[in-house]
């Protein structure tokens, strides 16, 4: 009887656990549980801040050959033809209708509305100016992803991030002479609806690939981008040059596409709260690249505001949350 009983002795079954808020919004069946490990998890949002960090140069580019409706909407088609192209490639399946909320509010903060924002502020503001939405970002998205997610960073986390917030606030209005402008309204609305969806995105990173997320808002997009092309492109006059469609073809794959890619795939693996905070040094790579590509000035401030804000980004990768 011994070893009839040891031949039906229950085993116990290993159960992964799912982070915090994955799956919570579809079938199990639609769970993306392999994420990548945390180092690689920062490299990758570390890329996407790269990425990002090169869209205003690029749009300014971008702006003086095409207007702004028509830079914004061209973009946002031309991105969502090769994330369609990627998804018929690889045979995906369509999305879950759990997922479709999210994918609308991802489609309408980042592949929308921050790229229509940002773009009509750029008419009459600088990239240094412009800079400051994405000082306040970071801070912004940890906030949201606490509001929506329930993520609750520890107050080392917050104390670095206000402080890293407030350094890179002060540089970049230093820098831009601490002038308000018109286009200060477009700028903290672009600001509130990335923050939402970058919160959002992040959130469907953990069930489905990052990848996918970005994809399928910008295809997504389509009935309203098309349209809209197709208007902007007939009242605004359009000038081909090599800034002007390079700017285009970065803003639509660099941006759009690939930077999204990476990123959500960044914050599914270290956490929104934590990627949101590398964004801490874009403003700065911004600056740097205007130079560069712009022939913009910078202050002698920004080695000691650079080097404050990697103290910031250490802290808050270090912290628990």
């Amino acid at each position: 009887m011994r070893a009839e009983n040891s031949a039906t002795a229950q085993t116990s079954i290993a159960v992964p656990i799912v982070p915090d808020g994955a799956g919570t919004n579809g079938p199990a069946a639609d769970r993306h549980p392999a994420q990548p490990a945390p180092r690689t998890g920062t490299v990758l949002a570390a890329l996407g801040v790269t990425a990002f960090s090169l869209t205003f140069p690029a749009t300014a580019w971008g702006l003086e050959g095409f207007g702004p409706w028509s830079l914004v909407a061209v973009r946002s088609v031309l991105a969502a033809v090769v994330a369609g192209g990627c998804l018929l490639a690889l045979r995906v399946p369509l999305p879950g209708r759990a997922h479709l909320a999210g994918l609308a509010v991802v489609g309408a903060g980042v592949v929308l509305g921050f790229p229509m924002l940002t773009t009509l502020a750029l008419e009459t503001s600088t990239t240094a100016h412009a800079a400051v939405v994405v000082g306040l970002l970071p801070l912004t998205t940890a906030v949201f992803s606490a509001l929506r997610v329930g993520t609750r960073p520890s107050r080392t986390f917050w104390g670095a991030a206000c402080t890293g917030a407030a350094v890179v606030i002060a540089f970049t209005v230093q820098q831009s002479g601490g002038a308000l402008s018109g286009a200060d309204v477009y700028l903290f609305g672009a600001l509130l609806v990335c923050a939402a969806g970058y919160t959002e995105g992040g959130r469907l990173a953990r069930v489905m690939p990052g990848w996918q997320v970005i994809a399928w808002a910008l295809v997504l997009c389509l009935p309203l981008t098309v349209p809209a092309a197709a208007i902007a492109l007939s009242y605004e006059p359009v000038s081909l040059t090599a800034h002007s469609v390079t700017g285009l073809l970065w803003v639509a794959v660099g941006s759009q596409f690939f930077g999204l890619v990476v990123w959500y795939r960044g914050m599914a693996a270290i956490g929104i709260p934590k990627a949101s905070q590398l964004q801490l040094a874009q403003p700065l790579l911004t600056l740097v690249w205007s130079v560069l590509l712009l022939g913009e000035h910078l202050t002698p401030a920004a080695p000691l505001t650079a080097a404050a804000v990697l103290v910031c980004i250490a802290v808050t990768q270090r912290a628990r949350g």
